[in-house]
This record gives structure tokens, sequence and C-alpha cells, in this order.
């Protein structure tokens, strides 16, 4: 990696911690720059402004989740294998996240709203690439007969995702595991359900 390269992915890695357990409005450049060690010039060569950079660090950051999650699919051979991969996957977000302040979606997809619309626009794109994969795990599952055809897959997709954010934030305020876990017991009993 070149040093302007390497001076980029601290910048991202950085002000992925700060935003994402600060908050992305919370964080300044300034918080930015005493983590990075780098200055408010340096940070600005970079990124044209603060949007920039916190669509660039949540992109960063949940790039981290996506490869962890698709290097987690590809040990799995099967379709209903793979989604209880992302089930677990998932649970170990309360406990272990890939990145500091828990899951990059969640923390963004809250903190975007009417006042922030391109985080928000960020967030749904991201959220959108997660529902699709799941989606695409249904769609090779019915094609290989390990699933039953018919299923509602948007339907499938939307439950498990919101259920499974859901769960990591109510396991996050309650301090442990039990949310997700009944939530995912709850996403396999549905997952045995369409298995052939």
């Amino acid at each position: 990696m070149r040093n302007p390269e390497i001076t980029k992915k601290t910048i991202l890695k950085e002000a992925g911690i700060l935003f994402n357990t600060q908050g992305y409005k919370a964080t300044s450049i300034s918080e930015i720059a005493t983590a990075t060690g780098f200055t408010k010039g340096a940070i600005y060569r970079h990124f044209n402004n603060k949007d920039e950079l916190e669509l660039e660090t949540l992109t960063y950051l949940t790039t981290i989740m996506l490869v962890n999650v698709r290097d987690k699919l590809k040990q799995q051979h099967t379709a209903g294998d793979k989604l209880r991969a992302v089930f677990r996957y998932f649970e170990s977000y309360v406990t272990q996240p890939d990145t500091k302040g828990g899951c990059p979606l969640l923390n963004a997809a809250v903190e975007a709203d009417d006042a922030h619309p391109a985080l928000r626009k960020g967030a749904l794109k991201i959220l959108n690439l997660l529902r699709e994969s799941v989606m695409t795990i249904l769609d090779n599952g019915i094609k290989h007969k390990q699933l039953k055809p018919g299923i509602d897959k948007e339907m499938f997709a939307t439950v498990a995702i919101a259920s499974l954010e859901g769960a990591i934030m109510m396991s996050k305020l309650h301090g442990n595991n039990d949310d997700i876990r009944r939530v995912i017991k709850h996403l396999e009993k549905l997952l045995n359900e369409i298995e052939n």
C-alpha cells in the first residue's frame, strides 16, 4: 500500500471507531484528527467534507462485516446452513463485534433520519445489499431443491434481518445474548419449516 492509501485507511479505521461508538453527528473532525494524529488538512485531502467521510466510513465498516459474513458462508454447503451461519454471525455481534461499537448498519440506520439523508441513503444501500444476499441464498436453495418452492423470499429476508437487527439492539440494552438467542431460535424454526 502506498502512503496515501495507508493514510486514508487509517482515517477510515479511526473515524469508524468514533462514528460507531459516539455517533456520526456527535463526532467532530477535530476528534478524528486527534485519534489519527493527522491534521484536519490531511483528512480533507482525502475527503471533500464530513458527509463524504461519513459515507466512506460506513462503507468501510460494513465491508468488514460483509467480508466476514462471506467467509462464514463459504464454509457452508446448503442454503439452510448458510442462513444459520448468518444468524450465528449476527449473534456474535452482541459480544464480539467486528468493529468497536457494534453493528455499523444498525448504528447508522438509527442515527440516519430526515436530518441526514446522505447517511440514510448509504445505510439503505447496505440494508438492501444484505436483503438481496439473503434472497439469493433462498433462490439458490430453491434451485438446488434444498428449500421448498413457493417461499415468500422478500418476507423471509425482511423478517430475518429486522428480527436480527432488533435483537442486537435489545441484547445490547439488556447486556446479554438472551434476546438474540430467542430470535435465532424463532428464525431457525421458520427455516426448518421451509427446508426440504
